[in-house]
């Protein structure tokens, strides 16, 4: 269950410039330096991925802590709680690209035509 933050870092960045440069495909050349989104993925399946990722993670902190809470003797207190709380700082990033999001949709709304 790692989190990681450089992928996760990088992967915000393509984005952004994604929707600075429109709707439309990149130039691959024009991503940090020359570097190509390996996956290829557009917008909305980078984000369905994130989703699917930050729900297995809160699904397996919630298994482990029932599993210990039931005496498995694999498991220690520590683990469980270190689960918990990655999980829980998933879910937190997650809530903050949503409302960054929509901040920008609002804005963008808001711009007179």
């Amino acid at each position: 269950m790692d989190i990681k933050a450089q992928s996760l870092y990088q992967d915000m960045q393509s984005m952004a410039l994604q929707s600075k440069a429109g709707l439309g495909e990149l130039n691959p050349a024009s991503l940090n330096g020359g570097q190509v989104n390996p996956s290829g993925q557009n917008f909305a399946d980078m984000l369905g991925h994130a989703l699917e990722s930050v729900n297995s993670m809160q699904l397996d902190a919630k298994g482990q802590a029932e599993r210990f809470e039931m005496g498995d003797k694999s498991l220690s207190l520590a683990d469980v709680m270190l689960a918990k709380e990655k999980s829980g700082i998933a879910f937190e990033a997650t809530i903050q690209v949503r409302n960054k999001v929509l901040e920008a949709y609002k804005t963008i709304m808001n711009m007179p035509v």
